[in-house]
């Protein structure tokens, strides 16, 4: 799956084309490896996020084209989380 759709279906950011203009920037690695909006995301890879001055890193636990609300949070894992709150 895209990393843009992941990050949207996965509710990490609330939408798509802000978590293209994020990974266009260059906030976003797979894998220790920049990554572009169009990268695919694979179960567990780890996406670190740099947003709004917050280091985020998650591992993919699941990849799904759509996710209610409920299964959202279960297709990452939190591994650290640094920065303001």
């Amino acid at each position: 799956m895209r990393l843009d759709k992941y990050l949207k279906v996965s509710r990490i950011i609330k939408r798509r084309t802000v978590a293209s203009e994020a990974a266009s920037a260059g906030r976003v690695s797979i894998n220790g490896k920049q990554a572009k909006p169009s990268s695919e995301v694979r179960p567990g890879d780890t996406l670190d996020l740099l947003l709004g001055g917050r280091h985020v890193l998650f591992r993919v636990e699941s990849v799904s084209e759509t996710a209610r609300k409920e299964d959202a949070a279960r297709m990452y894992a939190l591994l650290t989380e640094e920065g303001p709150a």
